[in-house]
């Protein structure tokens, strides 16, 4: 992470910004102000009750017995109601506050290019919207209370303090060079290893995540010891990095409160030294040395609420860099409503990395209603071809027409109205069957429009045998349905949406073959009338398609229909041939085995 607030000019610079989100609660916050303000009076009123006491005892006041106890009760009700006011409606602040940065670091990551969840973490995103901004909240409403709160304090007994006898509060006074210096060193300590912190966080939160997400694999593959040893060392630097924070706010505080009691000592000192005449009474003298020992809490408090306030700032800059994340680029004006799906590929260039070309100098037409398959070996560029579609990236060079135009010129929303997408990695979400097929958009769908997409897509097969048919709860990432199933609720979904372009990418992969016969059918009314790109692994799948596109290290290297690339006897005919004859040496194997004879039927024989 950049170290973006190393300077205390861009550290004020960042807390001025969080403050921006203060802004719209300002009565609520000024509320909780006043009522640490009544707070700070009653402690300056603490001293003044004491020197009225010593000096109604020393002068035998009458009246004493009566004020004296009503003056305690009266402060005491003002504490309370200046605690309460300020604590709760600070809260009240930094609840909106919290709520506020996360819905605009979530708005911003719905976003945010594709290409940047390439780059950062799943776990290190998590632990910004969960972690730190609870650490920017600390900082701009709780370290704020108390800098108020307790600044407040220190304000009123140094006033009182200069009422009573002003010289010995000026060397009081002195000691105030001497606690800055400690705060400024510890400053940039505090905020130092408030990144380190939130990066450990999210190291922490990172390698937690991947494990509940490959349980199985961890499990089956006997990857417990060395996930033990990463969360391990994950969570140590997290906590050596904690204790560091500790230790210097640990420290930071006992050399104020010595600063502060070698002042009073001093004061002492001189108030009661023989050659010094205050002119002090007994009670004046009382309520000095009282106003200025209360002095020493709100004191060390206001050094301890710096670390916080570090903290926060640390993870402020870290909140404020999701935040600034440059968006998708979106300038394009035209509606894609109504197209009729013709797609032309010119020149097209794209590459993940510099001079490591993933699709290289494409031409492509596909015609309007036409089905094209993409094949070719793993890492040829078919999915990346797939992904530049929608805009999910955008190539270095060349461009993609659809209807004419290129989709550069379309407004990116309604540019991806026009497509519906299946993935070999299915995507669904926790909720019933119903939601995940009427996802998004398509949530105003009839019930009869949902009831044809999942009998088209073969879902209601096993819906059926379901308790509770289309509501079934299917937990998080469906994990209570079968690879087969999740993938022909995603086909239901793309069926729903009823776009003029589809993209197929693997998705009858995880479909058994009685399945995936049931899905063929299926499909290929689905495809009727609509542009379609088939990325597929199994070439049987794909023999009807209008074109077939073979794809090689980023180039078309064949390009025609099934029989045509047969008789080339070129990379589609070797591809086919492959799967030909693992196919006819699995059946083989299958027929074999059938043929062996059992125990009992080997005995018969014998007979």
């Amino acid at each position: 992470m950049k170290d973006q607030a190393s300077n205390s000019g861009t550290g004020i610079n960042i807390y001025l910004r969080l403050l921006t989100y203060v802004r719209p609660y300002w009565v609520a916050f000024l509320i909780g102000i006043i009522g640490f303000i009544i707070y700070a009076a009653t402690q300056t009123g603490f001293a003044a009750l004491m020197e009225y006491l010593v000096d109604a005892i020393g002068e035998k006041k009458e009246d004493a017995y009566i004020y004296g106890p009503l003056a305690l009760m009266a402060i005491a009700f003002f504490r309370g109601l200046g605690t309460f006011t300020g604590n709760y409606f600070t809260a009240y602040v930094a609840r909106n506050v919290v709520h506020q940065l996360r819905i605009v670091m979530f708005e911003r990551l719905l976003l945010v290019p594709y290409q940047y969840f390439h780059d950062m973490a799943s776990g290190h995103i998590l632990s910004k919207i969960s972690y730190n901004v609870e650490q920017v909240t600390t900082a701009a409403t709780d370290s704020l209370k108390i800098a108020v709160r307790e600044g407040a304090t220190v304000i009123g007994l140094l006033i009182y303090l200069l009422y009573l006898n002003w010289q010995l509060t000026l060397i009081f006074a002195a000691v105030s060079p001497v606690i800055a210096l400690v705060v400024v060193v510890a400053s940039k300590r505090f905020r130092r290893l408030g990144h380190r912190i939130q990066d450990s966080m999210g190291e922490v939160t990172h390698v937690a995540s991947e494990n509940v997400q490959a349980v199985q694999v961890v499990r089956v593959f006997g990857g417990s010891k060395t996930e033990k040893q990463r969360f391990f060392e994950a969570s140590l630097s997290n906590k050596k990095q904690s204790l560091k924070m500790a230790a210097t706010e640990a420290l930071s505080t006992p050399i104020v409160q010595m600063i502060v009691s070698g002042a009073l000592a001093l004061l002492i000192f001189f108030a009661l030294h023989p050659v010094m005449n205050t002119g002090m009474s007994a009670g004046e003298f009382i309520a000095f040395i009282t106003a200025a020992g209360l002095i020493a809490k709100p004191l060390r408090s206001l050094t301890e609420v710096n670390g916080a306030i570090q903290r926060g700032i640390a993870a402020a800059q870290s909140i404020f860099e999701l935040i600034d994340e440059p968006i998708e680029d979106n300038k394009g004006k035209l509606e894609a409503s109504g197209v009729s799906g013709k797609i032309e590929i010119k020149n097209l260039n794209f590459s993940y990395i510099a001079d490591k070309p993933v699709i290289q100098a494409m031409n492509l037409a596909v015609q309007p209603g036409q089905t094209v398959a993409l094949v070719g070996k793993s890492g040829s560029g078919k999915s990346t071809l797939a992904n530049l579609l929608p805009r999910f990236y955008e190539p270095q060079s060349g461009e993609i027409l659809l209807d004419g135009h290129s989709i550069r010129d379309y407004e990116l929303s309604s540019l991806r109205d026009q497509i519906a997408l299946v993935t070999q990695n299915v995507v669904l979400f926790a909720g019933t069957i119903r939601d995940n097929i009427a996802y998004g958009a398509m949530q105003e769908h009839t019930e009869e429009e949902i009831l044809a997409a999942a009998e088209a897509a073969h879902v209601m097969e096993f819906v059926s045998r379901l308790p509770d048919g289309l509501d079934t709860e299917i937990g998080e990432k469906g994990t209570k349905l079968s690879g087969g199933q999740r993938q022909r609720i995603a086909i239901a979904r793309a069926i729903l949406k009823n776009a003029p372009v589809l993209i197929l990418d693997e998705a009858t992969s995880a479909l058994d073959t009685e399945s995936e016969r049931h899905i063929q059918s299926a499909m290929e009314n689905v495809m009727q009338g609509r542009t379609t790109l088939v990325i597929a692994h199994r070439l049987s799948t794909i023999e009807s398609a209008d074109q077939i596109v073979v794809m090689d290290q980023g180039s078309i290297v064949e390009q025609g229909r099934h029989a045509e690339l047969l008789q080339k006897n070129g990379a589609y005919s070797a591809l086919y041939n492959m799967q030909f004859t693992e196919v006819e040496n699995e059946a083989g194997q299958t027929k074999e085995q059938s043929e062996v004879p059992t125990e009992k039927t080997a005995g018969e024989s014998a007979k």
